[in-house]
């Protein structure tokens, strides 16, 4: 039976998987450029991780959902502030649209429970 943490994160034999929007500390959104979004999806992931008992080292899959695949190079800036080799295993897709109008980039991560 699949354990439910909050915000965003479920686990189920040791692993947990969370889907993370740009949100800041205090729960708005941030719709700004890229990076600022970007920045504001993995700090959301890392607490959520942290919250469930877990950290950004574990995190063993990550998919990214960008609206415009251009701005793949600035979260991949973001990125490597956030995690280190080696890498998680990710894939990057290209979306339509997100879920709020504004929404650049959603990430939804796999990560192993410690």
């Amino acid at each position: 039976m699949p354990t439910r943490f909050p915000p965003n994160v479920i686990g189920f034999n040791g692993i947990l998987v969370s889907t993370q929007i740009p949100t800041r500390a205090d729960g708005s959104l941030e719709l700004g450029d890229i990076t600022a979004q970007s920045e504001c999806t993995l700090q959301a992931l890392k607490v959520a991780l942290e919250r469930a008992g877990s950290s950004m080292d574990r995190v063993m899959h990550l998919t990214i959902y960008l609206t415009d695949m251009a701005d793949r190079a600035a979260f991949n800036e973001v990125y490597k502030r956030f995690f280190a080799k080696p890498w998680p295993v990710r894939a990057a897709v290209g979306v339509a649209a997100l879920a709020v109008e504004g929404m650049r980039v959603e990430v939804t991560a796999m990560a192993a429970k410690a």
